[in-house]
């Protein structure tokens, strides 16, 4: 009677890891990745957390000692809070500037992510022509710097389209909230290169035997675009939609071009950046106002950080 003996490479296949895929887990989960891990988080978190304790120190403390004496010294009130948020002046009324950051960023987030997805499907799954010269145009367009696109986009806003002494389009001539739609075009008009580059790359690496599957079950393209490609980019789309929002939330120049620095428009950057004055002596209020606006981005980034990751690590390895 024989025995069925197994191989050293059988053996070796059971029992180690052999994909690419499997040693890149085992040395993102080694110890020395976790200690490096703990320590850029410590680097990350020590300057937030030296914000936070700034912002609810009394304004004689603040501007006499460090942070770190809080500990030694604990006093703390929300005076800071009260003064940046409610409070009517110069140094005050964060609140109505928070709204019209939201009224800025949510929108300007939605339409990049909305386009780029229908873009990105149309140049990965549908075959016309021109299509590869149409991707690689937009490819190119994100080393275009976004300072050299300002100025003709506001001439494009204040003056219309003009060809051959032929008005195409006329001026907007938008007033107060209406220019939020300017900061909306802006924006979604900088995004839509790299969400469609990044999205493109997804949607390429589907299966193509689960769209010909679905062409055969008699599937249009927007019915296989809503039922199975959505689903499966749903990561990719947390992470553009992640840095997105980081870029427009924080974003200064784009928003007091398009926008104004108006009471009805301007963002909460604009005011932040009236907060430091030109001397940068009202501590107190800046640091409880740079805490204020930290506080929905990092509610966002926290709440979609596990599509985060596998957004970004979908499609770098296989197996």
């Amino acid at each position: 009677m024989t025995t069925a003996t197994p191989t050293v490479g059988a053996g070796v296949q059971a029992t180690g890891p052999t994909t690419r895929g499997a040693r890149v887990r085992k040395r993102l989960n080694s110890r020395t990745a976790t200690l490096v891990s703990i320590v850029l988080a410590l680097l990350w978190t020590v300057p937030t957390f030296g914000l936070f304790v700034s912002s609810i120190r009394p304004e004689d403390q603040i501007k006499s000692t460090g942070w770190w004496t809080f500990f030694r010294d604990p006093q703390f009130t929300l005076q800071n809070y009260q003064e940046v948020l409610f409070s009517r002046g110069s140094s005050g009324q964060l609140a109505s500037y928070f709204i019209n950051s939201l009224a800025i960023t949510v929108p300007s987030v939605l339409f990049p992510i909305a386009f780029a997805s229908l873009a990105a499907y149309a140049l990965a799954w549908i075959n016309f022509r021109g299509r590869d010269w149409v991707y690689i145009g937009i490819f190119a367009l994100q080393i275009v710097p976004l300072q050299m696109a300002l100025v003709p986009l506001l001439r494009f806003f204040s003056t219309g389209v003009t060809v051959a002494g032929v008005q195409i389009m006329p001026a907007w001539d938008l007033v107060d909230e209406q220019k939020f739609a300017q900061v909306w075009f802006a924006h979604t008009c900088f995004a839509l290169p790299f969400a469609v580059y990044l999205l493109h790359n997804f949607i390429s690496q589907l299966p193509g035997d689960l769209m010909e599957a679905a062409r055969v079950d008699g599937a249009t393209h927007p019915k296989i675009f809503r039922t199975i490609v959505l689903p499966l980019i749903t990561p990719a789309l947390a992470a553009i939609g992640i840095f997105q929002f980081l870029w427009v939330w924080n974003d200064l120049l784009v928003a007091l071009i398009f926008a104004g620095g108006g009471d009805e428009t301007a963002p909460l950057t604009v005011r932040l950046a009236e907060l430091a004055g030109t001397r940068g002596n009202e501590w107190q209020r800046l640091t409880a106002g740079a805490f204020v606006s930290i506080v929905v981005p990092l509610i966002v980034f926290l709440s979609l950080q596990r599509y985060f990751v596998r957004g970004l690590l979908a499609g770098s390895v296989k197996g």
